[in-house]
């Protein structure tokens, strides 16, 4: 299909847009609104050509012009911003990286999610030569207390909460290496608040061990958790630091931005 621009006109057009997307970044990075001078220093702007940009972006709302005569970026934006905010889907933002910490430990790579009392396993990246049978497809569900993502999710609850769960659950175990005493769980929850990460030990299933890290949206709640799962003699401590930068990864996805320590 031809383009039915000159080239000289297309030219021109996106160099219009280059001058627009920079004032939008010149205001982004000021708290308060900015003089018509300011954003022409700091883009290389002529101040007729930066000012006639923001005249029509004040148009259509992508900028708010101040009483005393100031830029701001206007709401607009932030309108764009909820309507691509509610697109963000969690498995869509980890699919990729899902996979590339599957190719780093060719083990199961789990993304689940709470319901209640339970975690539901919503996305798996897995081989068949991970030596390990699939039990819990996606759809699964497993209780809080016995997975690595559900610790996660409890070690946030608030104590009254955490209270009624042990209450209604009763702790009930699937093994013998299940933590069904409340002191002992109270202790490992509070390891997993102290580490950032949760293990299951063969607590769910004999044979398995799984490590998690906890994935954020962009007010910093926990919405799901990254798991990898392996045989009990396979599961390699040196894989936990990938687990926790790709957990990190989807939520910077997501929008999250992590506190400066």
């Amino acid at each position: 299909m031809k383009n039915d621009l000159p080239i000289s006109a297309e030219k021109t057009s996106i160099q219009v847009i280059e001058r627009m997307v920079s004032l939008l970044d010149a205001l982004s990075r000021y708290h308060d609104p900015v003089s018509l001078k300011e954003l022409a220093s700091v883009t290389g702007l002529h101040p007729s050509t930066a000012h006639r940009i923001l005249n029509d972006l004040c148009i259509t709302r992508f900028v708010d012009r101040a009483d005393t005569g100031t830029y701001r970026l206007g709401m607009r934006l932030l309108e764009l911003g909820n309507i691509v905010k509610s697109r963000l889907d969690v498995r869509e933002a980890a699919l990729e990286f899902m996979r590339n910490l599957h190719r780093i430990t060719n083990q199961t790579i789990n993304l689940s999610v709470r319901q209640g009392d339970e975690i539901v396993y919503i996305d798996r990246a897995f081989s068949e030569r991970s030596g390990m049978q699939v039990v819990r497809a996606i759809g699964g569900r497993a209780p809080l207390h016995l997975t690595s993502t559900g610790k996660l999710f409890l070690s946030i609850d608030e104590p009254k909460a955490l209270r009624a769960y042990i209450t209604r659950t009763g702790l009930a175990g699937h093994n013998k290496n299940s933590i069904t005493d409340v002191t002992k769980f109270e202790r490992e929850l509070a390891s997993v608040r102290m580490n950032g990460y949760a293990r299951d030990n063969e607590e769910l299933e004999l044979g398995v061990r799984c490590m998690a890290a906890g994935i954020h949206d962009d007010t910093g709640k926990m919405i799901a958790g990254l798991s990898i799962s392996a045989p009990a003699d396979r599961l390699q401590e040196a894989w936990l630091g990938d687990l926790i930068s790709t957990a990190e990864q989807i939520s910077a996805a997501l929008g999250y931005v992590a506190k400066s320590k």
